[in-house]
């Protein structure tokens, strides 16, 4: 199976770009929807981290406050540390176990730290969606309704451009509108299914 990793920092358009891979009929799998998928109820992660921050992190229904853990790990790079040990290999296995069912010529792996975790072991190449900083902070206090500084702080805790950028195999700069993205990814597209085609001869 031919993956391709697809990554790029908050507001970059990786959720666009994957969208429209998926409706030229490509497999994606979004690691974002597999973090979630781990902290369900009635998952083991679930009950670790209520362990470790104690039952207030989690809401009446008995579901993950995010918002709450979030707020914790953020301030306290210990506490994101023991976080990230526990839920990145689960992501890892996860995705794996999704790519394994992928029935389109190539796959898609969206992942916001793709080159900073093991995520990228699954791939066979690297496309980062690529903006230039200022856009990238106006669109994600547009969308999420946070201030620069907050924005700014999930930005440092991402790879910073220049490193992205270092591990792409494929860079998709998103600063036109939507019929100049949805070229750019049928052109990649059409690279994408000769490079699986030969990959599996």
């Amino acid at each position: 199976m031919f993956i391709v990793g697809l990554t790029g920092g908050i507001g970059s358009g990786k959720s666009a770009v994957s969208a429209c891979f998926e409706r030229l009929g490509v497999t994606v799998m979004d690691a974002d929807i597999a973090a979630r998928t781990v902290v369900e109820k009635g998952r083991p992660a679930l009950a670790a981290i209520a362990e470790h921050f104690g039952a207030d992190i989690l809401d009446a229904d008995g579901a993950l406050n995010r918002a709450a853990l979030r707020q914790i790990v953020f301030q306290d790079p210990g506490q994101r540390s023991w976080l990230e040990r526990l839920l990145h290999p689960l992501i890892f296995e996860e995705l794996k176990s999704g790519l394994r069912n992928a029935t389109s010529a190539y796959s898609i792996l969206v992942s916001p730290l793709l080159v900073e975790t093991s995520q990228h072991r699954l791939t066979q190449r690297i496309l980062v969606v690529d903006i230039p900083e200022q856009l990238q902070l106006a669109r994600t206090m547009a969308r999420d309704n946070n201030t620069e500084a907050q924005v700014k702080a999930i930005m440092k805790t991402q790879a910073n451009r220049e490193r992205r950028l270092k591990c792409a195999d494929d860079v998709l700069v998103n600063d036109g509108n939507l019929e100049d993205l949805e070229r750019a990814v049928e052109k990649l597209h059409q690279q994408y299914l000769k490079m699986a085609a030969e990959h599996g001869d």
